[in-house]
């Protein structure tokens, strides 16, 4: 890791820069799979899979009986602890359900907010070096709580815990498709694979390129994503290897993963970088967090303040505060996707079983995003209705303005109501 000492404030958004890389010919590789699919459906999915993961797909969608032979090889401690997570993490989103509030503005106008939810989402579950059966918890869950009524997974890995997830919060609907392939199916739709309204889920830079253009032609998605990456902020008070076990918890997910550390003690730095090397080397995945160590930071500054504004200045996807009071710090922080306080609160809780979800912001887009939630998978209608009585006493204020936009039928759709209730006395019915 690059070690810095006291940087000036002008120094900030280079030390800070996230690791950079030319997308021009990416998009343009990408774009060419997308319209292949879109075109050419479930033969253009075959030809890519067998193109890109060296596989041959007779059934692009799993059957039943895979998900009972899931169940019955996976490990029972294993099958125990996805069960105590998805417990946890309905817990969590379920009470992010909001009930139904009417409120009259002014006598005679009611105007309320309902959450509806999106009938079709798409998830994409990566099978690359690591089966991320976690994340179809965080996605499947609030899916399932929001009530969508089709829910689709694509996954290029048949590993047991990823079906035995998808079975155990109902999702019945997996296609065992991959990469950019996957994300032009449910984009567009295919014979074999139902389109979606919206997609959810990781992926490497070819995935999220492939979600940002369907994303340009009308497919929503859960928010724009980058590498992975986590900050620590720690004083005297952390335990240094808790924070290397955490900055590595992040550095071994890819290459271009960034970790950041920043402190107020000399002494943190010099423990921290000890406790790395000793960890670094125990790793299965020591070449992966070797590489991602080369574009991370440890930081030097002066006080506590400088620290939380640089902080905000990076606006982390994970944030550790593995320092003394921490709960006062927090209540500073503006700009993270989740925040992890205290010595025992790894970040590895929030990915795993702690109830929040773990599909957030990075790249410094926790400065205008969230992280995925019950919200992420309704839309939220408004509605209003408005008696006789509601009429005559906002009808005024909307001639007016729609007058002084020169907006005359705006104010003619109110004055012709206006005058039946002035000539009745009363409303009409027809």
């Amino acid at each position: 890791m690059q070690t810095t000492r006291f940087p000036d404030k002008s120094t900030w958004a280079t030390l800070l820069q996230r690791p950079v890389m030319d997308t021009s010919a990416l998009e343009k590789k990408v774009n060419d799979i997308l319209q292949e699919v879109r075109t050419g459906g479930d033969q253009a999915i075959r030809k890519f899979a067998a193109e890109f993961d060296k596989v041959t797909l007779n059934e692009l969608q799993v059957a039943p009986a895979a998900f009972a032979a899931a169940e019955a090889t996976l490990d029972p401690a294993l099958k125990a602890a996805i069960q105590q997570a998805a417990k946890n993490i309905t817990t969590f989103h379920r009470a992010q359900q909001e009930k139904v509030q009417v409120i009259e503005t002014m006598p005679g106008v009611q105007c309320w907010r309902k959450p509806v939810a999106i009938q079709k989402v798409g998830l994409y579950i990566p099978g690359g070096s690591a089966p991320l059966f976690s994340t179809i918890l965080m996605l499947g869950i609030p899916a399932m709580i929001a009530g969508c009524k089709e829910i689709v997974l694509c996954t290029p890995s048949l590993h047991p815990a990823i079906l035995y997830t998808a079975q155990l919060i109902g999702i019945d609907k997996v296609f065992t498709i991959g990469g950019v392939q996957a994300i032009g199916a449910m984009a567009y739709g295919t014979e074999t694979v139902p389109q979606v309204y919206k997609i959810f889920g990781p992926g490497n830079q070819y995935v999220t390129c492939a979600k940002q253009l369907v994303n340009k032609s009308g497919v929503a998605i859960d928010m724009p994503a980058g590498p992975s990456e986590v900050a620590v902020l720690a004083d005297d008070s952390c335990k240094p290897a808790f924070v290397a076990a955490d900055l590595l918890s992040q550095a071994e997910h890819g290459p271009d993963s960034q970790v950041v550390l920043v402190t107020t003690s000399e002494t943190v730095l010099t423990n921290v970088t000890n406790a790395l090397s000793k960890q670094l080397n125990d790793l299965p995945r020591k070449g992966i967090a070797t590489a991602a160590l080369e574009n991370s930071k440890m930081i030097l500054v002066a006080d506590m303040d400088t620290a939380i504004d640089m902080l905000n200045a990076y606006a982390p996807e994970h944030l550790i505060l593995a320092c003394e009071g921490a709960e006062n710090i927090a209540d500073k922080v503006t700009d993270a996707g989740s925040v992890f306080m205290g010595n025992y609160t790894p970040e590895s809780a929030g990915d795993y079983a702690s109830g929040t979800n773990h599909t957030l912001p990075t790249n410094g887009y926790a400065r205008a995003y969230s992280g995925v939630s019950l919200d992420s998978f309704v839309k939220k209608i408004t509605f209003q209705q408005i008696s006789p009585e509601g009429l005559r006493n906002i009808g005024a204020t909307i001639e007016a303005m729609a007058a002084a936009e020169g907006l005359e039928a705006h104010k003619n759709a109110v004055t012709v109501r206006l005058k039946v209730l002035e000539y009745t006395g009363s409303v009409i019915t027809e």
